[in-house]
């Protein structure tokens, strides 16, 4: 017991007194939690430039680019005589997407007929053409339902539409870039600060003795709670205090987190262990680790689902940590999931802490020889 005591304190305090490893488990955990979210500050796309090709020159073309003009995703820049002129400036980057108002749309809505509009985006970045489509989308539909009207005061008593569509989203209530994107990068944040700091004491400390790193049992399980907890600070500090300053969901279920997190903190540990006793040097933890922070979030499959991913790489994914304690964690944090609806990752945190525990005794246990 009391070379675990021993070990838990070396290790915190090594932590706190090694400038790298304070840097990197803390320092970088805090850093990143105002630095990273500034890009998605904003949450959606606003002001995109778009142009508008006006055939009909009408009071009603002209009230419609009131409207469009008025939304917060887009704002007119332009107004060409001519289709292809409206091609030119969006070819030339100067605009996101075209709108098209033909001849006799006015003349069409008073006569009963079908007023035709045409809308087009840059598919080049495909982000900035859904919200370009989408926004002047809802805009022409709230005005087809008051050209709907007048068509009606024409040719009889106007009717109510019998049903009104309100969407309302579930989770991501702004819809925003920042509250679908940072939560889950949060996690792989501190996953990998707690990997780069592991490799990085565990390299000094096996540069300054010359030789393989050996612990016995309750030096090595010291250590593991030391980073464990440094670990679970930064994950809870993440998914508490840096979700509410940034107002993105938050709150669910807090004793399954309670719960997810420390299992997916004792398998980055165990995990970090194993990696980390292979690292010779401090540099080499920098190396790898950063080197490979993109493909792990691409892998938990976080950006798009699962089933678009080969089978392979879904495989391999779940050998990592980062799969099921990302997708764990937003969906307890962030959506209110419950123990049961998230037990497939819970259990494959269990698995992974077996198998990397295991892994990092064997690497780093006295009984192995040099």
């Amino acid at each position: 017991m009391s070379r675990f005591v021993d070990s838990l304190r070396l290790t915190l305090r090594t932590v706190v007194t090694d400038r790298y490893a304070v840097v990197l488990m803390v320092g970088a955990v805090v850093l990143y939690s105002f630095f990273y979210p500034a890009a998605y500050r904003h949450q959606v796309a606003s002001n995109l430039p778009i142009v508008v090709v006006d055939h009909d020159q009408s009071a009603t073309s002209r009230e419609l680019l009131r409207r469009v003009d008025a939304l917060h995703t887009v704002r007119i820049v332009d107004q060409p005589a001519s289709i292809d002129q409206a091609r030119q400036v969006m070819e030339a980057g100067k605009a996101e997407g075209i709108l098209l108002i033909p001849a006799n749309l006015e003349r069409d809505i008073l006569r009963g007929s079908n007023g035709y509009l045409v809308l087009m985006g840059n598919g080049a970045y495909l982000g900035r053409a859904s919200w370009v489509l989408g926004g002047v989308a809802d805009a022409l539909t709230a005005f087809a339902r008051e050209a709907a009207v007048s068509q009606a005061a024409f040719m009889g008593a106007p009717q109510a539409p019998p049903i009104t569509l309100v969407q309302r989203p579930l989770f991501n209530t702004q819809e925003g870039y920042g509250s679908a994107i940072v939560p889950g990068v949060a996690e792989l944040i501190v996953h990998q600060t707690l990997l780069m700091g592991i490799g990085v004491l565990l390299g000094a400390r096996r540069l300054a003795l010359g030789r393989r790193l050996r612990f016995d049992l309750p030096t090595l399980a010291g250590m593991a709670v030391g980073f464990g907890a440094i670990g679970l600070l930064g994950l809870f500090y993440y998914a508490g205090f840096t979700a509410w300053v940034q107002d993105y969901p938050r709150g669910g279920n807090p004793l399954g987190q309670l719960l997810g997190g420390s299992l997916f903190i004792a398998t980055t540990v165990a995990f970090g262990l194993f990696i980390g006793s292979f690292f010779a040097t401090r540099e080499r933890a920098f190396q790898v680790v950063v080197a490979c922070s993109i493909p792990l979030f691409f892998l938990a499959n976080l950006s798009w689902p699962a089933v678009t991913s080969p089978p392979a790489l879904v495989a391999l994914a779940h050998l990592l940590p980062t799969t099921p304690g990302i997708n764990l964690m937003v969906r307890l944090n962030q959506m209110d999931a419950s123990l049961s609806e998230v037990s497939h990752e819970l259990w494959t945190l269990v698995a992974l802490l077996a198998l990397y525990g295991g892994l990092a005794i064997w690497r780093l246990g006295a009984r192995r020889s040099n």
